[in-house]
């Protein structure tokens, strides 16, 4: 099956219409009203990560019980609560530290570890985790099939930032027995006034006033079929998506940005093709 022609159009009341934040990869986000583009993705976004005892990343694709991990945001720090573990406070950035090696699929370079962030996560989830942090000084590339050689992300899968249009989830509810909320996609960026996978199309797009490249679009995982407010798992949506949206052996869902500029982004924002 090949990917569908999609229209490349934004309409004229097209705009940003929800944003959000995840502090510690795959751990519950946050939904804000504006956020700092910067080279790697929105401020404060993945920036934290728990590895097992060898460095690996650990996610929900291993641990679904990571979704209730509740993450806040206060002007002075991070704030982490969890079912019968209590909260952890965490500083904005933890630059200085003991480095160690750590793995993102292919990825593999230095980060802080935190002390009591690693004491925390090992006893929730009863197995030896460290809880890191990308300082400024580490840096990890966008793939070089899928970015320019200064392209840079944080601990997120791939890319900076993950954008998704309200008409491509109100489609996919429309096949489901039972509605989804969108997040269970995990987006960075959510757009209305676009028609259903009109970001499939996009090549080049600008937020508000900053402009972004459409790398690639996103392959989805079963991380998709655990219910954010429970942690349960289902067949659902992969199985739907698969009947439509599978090509290339994946099934696709969003597409993935790279922004050519920092600044702001706010809800409301006009969306237009660059």
């Amino acid at each position: 099956m090949q990917p569908p022609s999609v229209p490349v159009e934004t309409a004229a009341h097209a705009a940003v219409s929800a944003l959000y934040v995840y502090p510690v990869k795959s751990c519950r986000g946050i939904r804000v009203a504006e956020a700092a583009v910067t080279a790697r993705g929105f401020a404060r976004d993945r920036r934290w990560m728990i590895v097992d005892a060898s460095g690996r990343f650990i996610t929900q694709r291993q641990l679904p019980e990571l979704c209730l991990v509740h993450t806040a945001l206060e002007p002075d720090a991070i704030v982490l609560t969890a079912p019968q573990a209590g909260s952890l406070r965490l500083p904005l950035a933890h630059e200085e530290g003991e480095e160690r090696l750590v793995s993102v699929w292919r990825h593999e370079g230095k980060a802080v570890r935190h002390p009591e962030g690693s004491a925390w996560v090992t006893e929730l989830l009863k197995r030896e985790s460290s809880l890191v942090y990308m300082a400024d000084r580490h840096e990890r590339a966008v793939e070089p099939a899928w970015g320019r050689p200064d392209d840079r992300v944080s601990f997120a899968d791939g890319f900076p930032f993950l954008l998704i249009s309200e008409a491509s989830l109100a489609g996919l509810n429309q096949r489901l027995e039972a509605t989804i909320e969108m997040e269970r996609f995990r987006p960075n960026i959510v757009v209305s006034g676009v028609g259903e996978f009109a970001e499939d199309g996009w090549r080049e797009v600008r937020l508000g006033a900053i402009g972004f490249r459409a790398a690639k679009r996103c392959s989805r995982c079963v991380v998709t079929t655990i219910d954010p407010a429970t942690g349960t798992k289902s067949k659902e949506p992969l199985r739907t998506l698969a009947g439509y949206r599978r090509w290339d052996n994946d099934v696709w869902f969003g597409m993935n940005l790279i922004a050519d500029a920092t600044g702001t982004l706010c809800v409301g924002d006009v969306v237009s093709e660059r």
